[in-house]
């Protein structure tokens, strides 16, 4: 089924909205209902596309059967089916449904019903019911896509994050519209895990698609500014954030910063934007229209002039790695005076990865072995003509702090990570602060505490006295390790918040021997690293 026209998207009351979230509720068409309803199997085959399974567990008429096949699978079904369990003539006056003959009657003996738009069930952070509205079909993840089955290189999200594969049509024969509305998938809900959870005053979705991160912020934001270069992405925002129950967004059309240009600052920026880097702009949910990773760049260019004192801005990012150049150097160099940074790369591809992955995105591959070709030929021009070898996938966040040496950090971390992450994100800022301001001396006087979780390893030959070396790691959050000597070892094991460093290194020279002058002047080093990468977080005084 081919998205609908503009004219065709809902365009409901407030009361009839508030009536199709009852009848949802009612019938139980949440992400626990549809776990219930189809099993683990069919779910977790729903979720990689394949939407068989779903369709033998939906073959009754129950409601929340009639829901599934209606909103996830895109399915008609007969008229009587959904009037009882939606208020089916407001539904259809507000445009959520439109007439079909039934297919499953005798000719012209039956009346059907569809959905002009795809609803999907959705679980809050804290276990809330949403639902995300985008275009038919085009719930990233699930019964639909853009150019026929996914295939597992695209599926996945770049080791967890930051890849967002582009909707399918359920048929199989449709082609994406350059407007498209993509629902919710591994990238926008990488970018949720990780949004700062402080509550704010005011927070902006750039780029808000069908309005996932503008939802999320509504939890703990005072307003909500979603902006997007697509009028029809303002069109489903709206929707996803009333039929979820939350506060309506102020919506602003326009390109990434000018429309909230010279207004007040937010205390928290978010956008997931067109991050791909590609020959042209096809397609306005992903290719961002600028030459190389220069939308990404002027992105995080620019976000300074729209922060707040202390406030945050996040957003997921694509970054070239060319020949004869650090890619840390390169995305460092895009982070404005004032702010502090902590920039990740999730994945990396080569170029012909890249290109081989949003060509099947775009539904290239079916055009014909010449025509893909000639795509596949532009991207890898447009790659050779940058000097352009491969292309990270990661997230970046500022924090406006106004330093005079901003602690601006990149690293590589393609590891399971635990999500999520944005009390990680914020306790990392504040510890940058903390080390900041602190000398040595200043240091020893502080008390730590051991992180939740954290285990030691010791590592050596079987029978030896002492180990080669020892491991601490993290089973929480970033779930990181660290290699320690027997000192930072120990000195970790007795950091419980009571006795300050000072005092703790004395008592581990005495032990070892050891001159504790000395271990005061070489210590505060390790125990920096310990804190800045959160096995320690300092005792408030």
């Amino acid at each position: 089924m081919a998205r609908v026209s503009t004219d065709a998207l809902p365009e409901p009351t407030a009361d009839s909205t508030h009536r199709v979230r009852e009848a949802l509720i009612a019938a139980g068409f949440t992400a626990d209902g549809l776990l219930d309803l189809l099993g683990a199997p069919a779910y977790a085959a729903l979720a990689r596309g394949e939407t068989v399974p779903a369709l033998r567990a939906t073959r009754d008429e129950a409601p929340l059967a009639t829901l599934t096949r209606l909103f996830l699978l895109q399915q008609a079904v007969p008229y009587r089916s959904a009037r009882a369990v939606l208020p089916v003539d407001a539904v259809l006056d507000d445009r959520w449904l439109e007439r079909v003959p039934d297919p499953a009657a005798a000719e012209g003996a039956g009346e059907a019903v569809r959905a002009t738009v795809d609803v999907r069930p959705y679980s809050g952070p804290e276990g809330q019911d949403w639902w995300v509205v985008s275009d038919s079909g085009c719930a990233v993840g699930g019964a639909g896509g853009v150019g026929g089955p996914r295939d597992s290189g695209a599926a996945r999200d770049a080791g967890g994050d930051a890849r967002e594969p582009g909707s399918r049509d359920t048929s199989g024969a449709g082609r994406p519209g350059e407007d498209v509305v993509l629902g919710v998938g591994g990238a926008s809900t990488t970018l949720a895990g990780i949004m700062v959870p402080t509550p704010v005053g005011r927070a902006l979705d750039l780029g808000t698609g069908s309005g996932i991160q503008a939802l999320h912020a509504d939890r703990f934001a005072g307003h909500v500014t979603a902006t997007d270069l697509n009028p029809r992405a303002l069109r489903f925002a709206r929707l996803t954030l009333a039929l979820s129950g939350a506060a309506e967004p102020e919506l602003r059309e326009g390109s990434l910063f000018e429309p909230v240009a010279g207004e007040e600052p937010y205390d928290l920026i978010v956008s997931n934007p067109p991050f791909v880097i590609s020959p042209g702009a096809r397609l306005t949910y992903r290719d961002g229209g600028m030459a190389g990773d220069d939308m990404c760049r002027h992105l995080v260019e620019q976000a300074a002039g729209q922060l707040a004192p202390g406030g945050y801005c996040q957003l997921l990012a694509n970054w070239e790695h060319q020949e004869g150049a650090d890619w840390r150097d390169r995305v460092r160099s895009w982070v404005p005076p004032g702010c502090d940074a902590w920039i990740v790369q999730r994945e990396v591809q080569d170029v012909t990865q890249y290109a081989e992955l949003w060509l099947r995105d775009a539904g290239d591959h079916r055009d014909g072995a010449a025509a893909y070709a000639t795509r596949y030929d532009a991207w890898l021009d447009e790659f050779a003509a940058r000097g352009t070898k491969a292309v990270g996938f990661g997230w970046v966040t500022l924090r406006r702090t106004d330093a005079e040496s901003p602690s601006v950090r990149a690293e590589e971390w393609p590891h399971p990570v635990e999500q999520p992450l944005g009390e990680v994100i914020r306790t990392h800022f504040e510890r940058q602060d903390f080390l900041r301001r602190t000398g040595d001396a200043a240091l020893l006087e502080h008390r730590f505490l051991l992180a939740d979780e954290v285990v030691q390893e010791q590592v050596g030959a079987p029978g030896a006295e002492d180990p080669e070396y020892v491991v601490l790691r993290q089973n929480r959050g970033m779930r990181r390790a660290t290699t320690v000597d027997t000192v930072g070892a120990g000195f970790a094991g007795v950091c419980d918040g009571t006795l300050t460093a000072g005092r703790i290194l004395d008592a581990i020279g005495q032990l070892l021997g050891e001159d504790p002058a000395e271990l005061r002047a070489r210590t505060p080093e390790s125990i920096r690293l310990l804190v800045e990468q959160g096995f320690l977080a300092p005792v408030p005084d």
